[in-house]
Order: C-alpha cells, then structure tokens, then sequence
C-alpha cells in the first residue's frame, strides 16, 4: 500500500454519528483538519470519512497533505450528497481555496487539460482576472467530483494556487473503508452493508427469481 492510499479513521467512536447525520440530511461542521495521513499510525482524519459517507458514490474523497505557511484550514461542512471544507491565506483572504466533493459537476466552459493525478480528469476554468483572480478546478473520476474554488486576491496568483494545490490529496474509498472495517474489529462500515434483499435481481416480468 502506498503512502498516498493509506486510509483509517482517528477517532473511530464518532464514526455511527456520522453515519447518522449524513443519512438525515444534517450538516456537520468540524474545525478538525481532514489530514490523508496524520500522526504516527498515517492515518486519514474523522472528517474524510464524514465526506466519504456525505458522497456514498465517490471513489476518490479529497484530504489535505500539509498545510503551507501562510494558509488555515478553517472549516468543513458535510450533509447528504455534498461536502466541502476552505482554507484562509493570510495574503489571499478569508476561504481562499475551498474544496468541493459531489456526486457530479458541470464542467461547461471549462477547458480538460492533463491530469497530475492517475484516473482523475481535471478541468479548468478562470473566471475573473482582475482585481480577484477566481476559478475552479475539476477532477472528475467513477462516481464523483472533486472540485476546486479559488478566490484569490494577492499579487502573485499562480504561485498560492500551486502551493494549495500541490497541498491537496485523495484517498481511495475502498481502501478507506478497508481501514474503517479493520480498525473497529469488524463492528464499523463505512457504508451501510448491502442486505441480501438488496443483492436480489428482479427477472422481465418484474418477479424474483
């Protein structure tokens, strides 16, 4: 397993009432960074499972490597379909850069460009140049979307978006709930377990088999 692909959960006691909030539809904001890895067992934070369970369709859940100089996580916010979380730069403002993860995203007037990360499509568009630079970026993969906001308002545009960018990861949903399952003993999921009625095929005339 690679550095970038290991996935748990810290704080795994949390993990029912999340499942909870986001099947009703409830937000839950979190001042705790959504970390890919952090502390010594390299683990992914409690907030990327709350996204992970906010999109049950993402393969990909966004995380944050590190943090640059400069730049504050400064929230997160997750209900059922959606989630997100910002940084605040001391040069660029208040919620600079924001982090999006939905099911899909609309990607008109938008140019693709190559992709640094393997199985993710990404595309970009800017916006406004002056006197804000504003855009996003989209990362498109099987079941989801990952984009990114950018409300830059420093001199220097290219280098803060690079820099939070670059700070940016992805965990793999199968591997996270992998972690989830083994961590807990076998009592947690990630996602609710499939019931063998769930599993059932229904034939062309509409009756089980």
């Amino acid at each position: 397993m690679t550095p970038s692909r290991r996935a748990a959960v810290t704080a795994l006691v949390t993990v029912p009432l999340l499942l909870t909030g986001c099947g009703s539809g409830s937000t839950s904001t979190s001042a705790a960074l959504p970390a890919c890895a952090g502390g010594d067992d390299a683990r992914a934070a409690n907030g990327v499972v709350l996204m992970a369970q906010a999109v049950p369709t993402a393969t990909w859940v966004p995380c944050v490597e590190s943090v640059p100089v400069g730049w504050t996580f400064a929230g997160l916010d997750a209900r059922a379909g959606s989630a997100r979380f910002w940084l605040d730069s001391d040069r660029d403002g208040m919620h600079a850069i924001e982090v999006r993860l939905t099911a899909g995203c609309d990607t008109g007037g938008a140019t693709e460009i190559p992709s640094e990360r393997d199985g993710l499509r990404r595309f970009e568009q800017v916006t406004q140049v002056t006197p804000q630079y504003l855009g996003r970026r989209h990362y498109l993969f099987p079941g989801g979307c990952m984009t990114v906001v950018f409300r830059l308002s420093g001199d220097n545009r290219g280098e803060p978006l690079a820099l939070a960018s670059q700070s940016l990861g992805v965990v793999d949903r199968e591997e996270l709930a992998a972690q989830v399952h083994e961590a807990s003993g076998g009592r947690l999921h990630l996602d609710p377990p499939r019931t063998a009625a769930a599993d059932d095929t229904v034939d062309d005339e509409g009756d089980p088999p």
